[in-house]
């Protein structure tokens, strides 16, 4: 159990407004790079897998197919290098990690889409 005191010190830290959006979501994460003395927003876009953490430890594993290739990125939360994070797609899962996706190719991939408000309209 986390002391008072802890929470009181971590809350100064937390981001005001937390995006909304669920294990199976395909998300755009809006990351801060850092190059030199310049920084850019790259986007990295995949499907959620796991979610795990509270408060200041929160965060998020991202995942997707490049080349061939399945490249996943653990993103915290409450990280000021995560500028943003944007549900496009909310797929359907009936479990809270989505580590099966990891065998999968082609379009085993694909979750079935869910009709919710949390997306963006496209």
């Amino acid at each position: 159990m986390k002391n008072v005191l802890l929470d009181s010190v971590e809350k100064k830290s937390l981001k005001a407004q937390l995006p909304y959006f669920e294990v199976g979501d395909t998300v755009d994460v809006h990351c801060k790079i850092e190059e030199g003395d310049k920084t850019r927003v790259q986007i990295f876009t995949g499907t959620v897998i796991s979610k795990k953490g509270r408060g200041m430890n929160q965060q998020f594993t991202v995942r997707r197919i490049i080349g061939d290739e399945g490249v996943e990125r653990t993103f915290p939360l409450n990280s000021p290098s995560v500028v943003d994070v944007k549900p496009v797609r909310s797929g359907k899962a009936r479990r809270a990690k989505l580590y099966y996706l990891r065998d999968r190719t082609g379009k085993g991939v694909k979750l079935s889409q869910r009709r919710t408000e949390h997306t963006t309209k496209s």
